[in-house]
C-alpha cells in the first residue's frame, strides 16, 4: 500500500467534517421530531425539544420559527411574535419566516387596542408582502396576503383591488385558493350569490374538497343560513372520511357548529374523529380539540367526560390558559 503523506494533514479537517455532518443529521432529526410534536398538538414536548437544541446551529432560524408556531397554537401572542421576529432576523431571505411573523403579528393585532392594532396591521401587511416578494408561488403566503387585503382597512394597506390582483396570481398556483379569495372579495362587496358560487367552485376544483366544504359552511354561518350550515358540515364529514389528508375538516366542521350553537352531539363526534386520526395538524391543535370537546361534553351533561378532556388538554399543553381556567 502506498503511503499518503497528505493524509495526516487532512485527517483532522476530514474528521471535523464528518462530525459536523453527523451533528447536522442529528439536528435535522430533532427538528423533524419538533415538527411531528407540533402537528400532534404536543406543545410541551415540542417546546422541550426546542430548548434542547444546541445554540448557534445552522437551523437556529427554523427552531425559532417552530417556537413561534407552538406559542401561536397556545394563543401566546407576545411570545410567538418574539420568536418569529428572531427567526426573521436570523434568515430574512426566507419567505416562510416573513409569513409566520405576519401571522403572529396579525393574531397580536386582533387582541390589541385600536392604536396598537393600527401599527401592528401595517407590519402585518409588510411581512405578508415580503413573503410574496421572496416567493411569488407560495400559495399560503398569497392567500394570507389576499385575505389581509380583503379584511384590512385602506389605512393599513388593505383593498379589494389589491386582493383581486393576488387572486390572479393564485390562478397560476392554486386555483381552489383563487376561488376562495374571490369569494371573500364578493362577500366584501355584499355580492353573496357570487360568493357562494366561488366557494362551490373551490370545492369542485380543490384536491381536498372537505376543507372547502367547511369554508362554505362558515359562509353560511355568517349568512345565518342554518340548514345550509348543517348540510355543508355533513358534506365535509363525508368527504373527510375518504381523504386522510383532510382530517382537519372534522375539527373545522365542529368549530362551525359550535359557533352556530347547533348540534353539539355531532360536533362532539367530529372532534372525537379528529382526535382519533393519525393526521392531526398544528392548524387544529389537539389540546384545543380536547378542550372544545370538554365544553361540548359538559353541555351534553357528561361532567366527568368534560373533566377528562380538560385533563388531556393540559397533559399536552400545561401552559394553555383556556384549559387552566376551564371549570367543569
Amino acid at each position: 500500500m502506498k503511503k499518503r503523506p497528505w493524509r495526516a494533514t487532512l485527517l483532522i479537517p476530514v474528521a471535523g467534517l464528518l462530525l459536523s455532518s453527523a451533528l447536522g443529521h442529528a439536528e435535522h432529526d430533532r427538528l423533524e421530531a419538533i415538527h411531528s410534536a407540533l402537528d400532534a398538538g404536543e406543545a410541551d414536548k415540542a417546546l422541550s425539544l426546542i430548548s434542547a437544541l444546541p445554540q448557534g446551529g445552522a437551523h437556529d432560524a427554523e427552531a425559532q420559527n417552530l417556537a413561534c408556531r407552538v406559542r401561536l397554537t397556545m394563543k401566546q401572542w407576545d411570545a410567538a411574535t418574539h420568536s418569529c421576529e428572531t427567526a426573521t432576523r436570523l434568515d430574512g431571505q426566507d419567505a416562510t419566516q416573513h409569513l409566520w411573523l405576519g401571522r403572529a403579528l396579525g393574531e397580536k393585532a386582533g387582541h390589541a387596542s385600536f392604536l396598537s392594532a393600527y401599527s401592528l396591521g401595517k407590519r402585518v401587511c409588510a411581512e405578508f408582502e415580503a413573503a410574496v416578494r421572496l416567493n411569488g408561488r407560495d400559495a399560503e403566503a398569497l392567500s394570507d396576503l389576499g385575505e389581509f387585503y380583503v379584511e384590512a382597512p385602506g389605512m393599513v394597506g388593505g383593498g379589494t383591488d389589491k386582493a383581486e390582483h393576488i387572486a390572479q396570481q393564485l390562478d397560476h398556483v392554486d386555483g381552489a385558493r383563487a376561488h376562495q379569495l374571490r369569494a371573500r372579495i364578493a362577500e366584501a362587496h355584499k355580492d353573496f350569490g357570487t360568493a357562494e358560487r366561488e366557494y362551490r367552485a373551490a370545492i369542485s376544483s380543490g384536491a381536498h374538497p372537505a376543507l372547502h366544504w367547511t369554508t362554505l359552511a362558515s359562509f353560511f354561518r355568517r349568512r345565518q343560513q342554518w340548514q345550509e350550515v348543517d348540510a355543508a358540515v355533513h358534506s365535509a364529514y363525508a368527504a373527510a372520511n375518504h381523504d386522510r389528508y383532510a382530517a382537519v375538516a372534522f375539527y373545522d366542521g365542529a368549530g362551525v357548529l359550535i359557533e352556530s350553537h347547533r348540534d353539539p352531539g355531532f360536533a362532539a363526534k367530529l372532534l372525537e374523529t379528529y382526535l382519533a386520526s393519525n393526521n392531526k395538524t398544528e392548524e387544529a391543535p389537539a389540546f384545543e380539540a380536547h378542550l372544545r370537546l370538554a365544553h361540548l361534553k359538559a353541555q351534553l351533561g357528561d361532567r366527568a367526560g368534560a373533566a377528562r378532556e380538560r385533563t388531556q388538554a393540559l397533559a399536552l399543553a400545561h401552559e394553555y390558559k383556556p384549559a387552566q381556567e376551564a371549570k367543569f
